[in-house]
């Protein structure tokens, strides 16, 4: 079989909504996808789009994506990747698709001089486990993810002295 990545183009908006929509049911949260089409092909046809992606081809039949976009570290004062997504559909795992495109990946950070690739990996998935530590990878500990949206980012927005806003004075 032959493995092929190429960069996603906005005409590849439905590939990649479909591949998203695929690890979210992967993931067991298959009702947590809000992109559309429509916004996925906005957000790559504009001036600066927020992610860059690849796609993983098998014969010329899309087999998978890895869906990216430049982060920092100030600690070493370099750009990196951050690795938003990788996935791979099942009919295609096991024929190095997802190697494809890890390998891919590692050679745009390296071409570009960013310092590394990071990204996050459910603690039950054994599988991914088991395919970044294969590639040399490790995980990071000591660090939890931590998140702010949906109310509490509204809440936080809020002007102080409106109902409902946070407290703009620290907690004792």
């Amino acid at each position: 079989m032959a493995v092929s990545i190429r960069f996603a183009t906005p005409a590849d908006a439905g590939l990649i909504l479909r591949f998203i929509r695929g690890l979210a049911e992967y993931e067991r949260a298959p009702n947590a996808v809000r992109a559309t089409v429509a916004e996925l092909r906005a957000q790559m046809e504009s001036a600066a789009p927020p992610f860059e992606c690849l796609i993983a081809e098998i014969n010329a039949e899309p087999a998978g994506f890895a869906l990216f976009y430049r982060s920092y570290s100030t600690w070493l004062g370099q750009p990196l990747i951050f690795l938003e997504d990788l996935f791979v559909e099942p009919a295609h795992r096991g024929a190095g698709a997802g190697i494809a495109l890890f390998k891919e990946l590692a050679r745009i950070a390296a071409g570009r001089g960013y310092s590394r690739i990071e990204w996050r990996v459910l603690d039950w998935n054994a599988p991914a486990q088991r395919f970044y530590k294969a590639a040399g990878a490790a995980p990071l500990d000591g660090w939890t993810v931590w998140r702010l949206e949906r109310d509490a980012l509204a809440e936080l927005t809020r002007p102080a002295g409106t109902a409902g806003a946070a407290e703009s004075t620290p907690a004792k």
